[in-house]
């Protein structure tokens, strides 16, 4: 019975360590480059802060709970031959009972914080560099990835250049499911809705080469939706502006409606584009009035319905088609805050 009783424990504890590389397994997601520790940007670097802060909050509270769970189990544990009758004296501490709870409730305060104070500070562009902000309009298909440079002229399907140093705004919607955009050494997630134009900055601190997702399911081939981010230096990206406006293909009605269709497909690139068709893309999925990030879309684009201030915008004519010729696609950080 004794050597059962050990043989027994010795499985019992290598259970408990498989168990444990498991866990650790699952909680890095089995990604040996943990890419959202590797930041390559203030937007990034921001957000590799807060997920620290968190852990470090968390781990308050984890690692005695866990080092008192092994601690009681160990002490209390059952033993061969232990005939002790099971006699529990139940007592009641104050003392006890506001550690456990009010250690977890100032540490919920302080996550709060720290999660509001880096929300709100990532609704301005980066603010260590004088450059200007470039455009990025973003639409995500099935099962592809659109993005449109409305003052550079041009297009890409699933990649994108960026310049190094440089804020980037993304502006983004969808013409199918709901997805996520997620480039996570430059930035956080960021839905992209049909009928909403979202934002997001970001900016990336040196060249390189990073990967971009759909971080949520949208159907059968949703895993293809991954591009890259290519940041160059000036000289570099601007050399990529000129090569790719020698492409003759045109990012008209026409090619949208065959991209937009469900399939696959690898990068292209469109050395011309039309300049309504991202305001088009949001009108004919809603448009409805969506203030993000405390930033106003007015004047952007015309959009349905009317603001808190009762006035109409929505760009509409008497006989319900959309007046196109007033939109500015030029969404600096001037024009976002007026």
């Amino acid at each position: 019975m004794n050597l059962m009783w050990k043989a027994r424990k010795r499985l019992r504890n290598i259970a408990a360590i498989a168990m444990g590389v498991i866990a650790m397994a699952a909680l890095t997601g089995c990604d040996a480059n943990l890419l959202v520790f590797d930041s390559k940007g203030p937007v990034a670097a921001e957000i590799e802060s807060l997920i620290w802060i968190s852990i470090l909050l968390c781990a308050v509270i984890v690692i005695p709970v866990i080092g008192l769970f092994a601690f009681i189990v160990w002490r209390y544990r059952d033993k061969p031959g232990n005939k002790a009758p099971y006699k529990p004296d139940w007592s009641h501490s104050t003392t006890l009972e506001t550690i456990w709870w009010g250690i977890p409730i100032v540490i919920i305060i302080l996550l709060g914080f720290f999660t509001v104070r880096t929300t709100y500070a990532l609704v301005e562009p980066p603010k260590d560099t004088k450059a200007e902000p470039i455009t990025i309009q973003v639409t995500s298909l099935d099962w592809k990835w659109l993005f449109q440079y409305p003052d550079l002229g041009i297009a890409t399907v699933n990649y994108l250049h960026i310049p190094e140093d440089v804020p980037i705004q993304f502006v983004m919607t969808s013409d199918a499911a709901m997805n996520s955009f997620w480039v996570p050494q430059l930035a956080g997630q960021m839905y992209t809705m049909p009928g909403m134009a979202m934002r997001m900055w970001v900016q990336a601190d040196e060249p390189g080469v990073f990967s971009g997702k759909g971080a949520n399911f949208s159907g059968e081939y949703f895993e293809r939706m991954q591009f890259n981010v290519v940041s160059q230096t000036e000289s570099e990206f601007n050399n990529w502006v000129a090569e790719s406006k020698k492409s003759t293909q045109t990012l008209d009605q026409a090619a949208y409606a065959k991209l937009s269709e469900k399939n696959t497909m690898g990068e292209q690139t469109f050395g011309s584009m039309d300049q309504n068709l991202f305001a088009q893309i949001v009108l004919k999925n809603g448009g409805h009035h969506h203030p993000n990030n405390g930033l106003d879309i007015r004047g952007q684009f015309p959009l349905h319905g009317t603001d808190s201030d009762g006035a109409d915008h929505s760009g509409g004519s008497a006989d319900g088609n959309h007046d196109m010729s007033n939109m500015n696609h030029d969404m600096s950080d001037k024009d976002m805050h007026k």
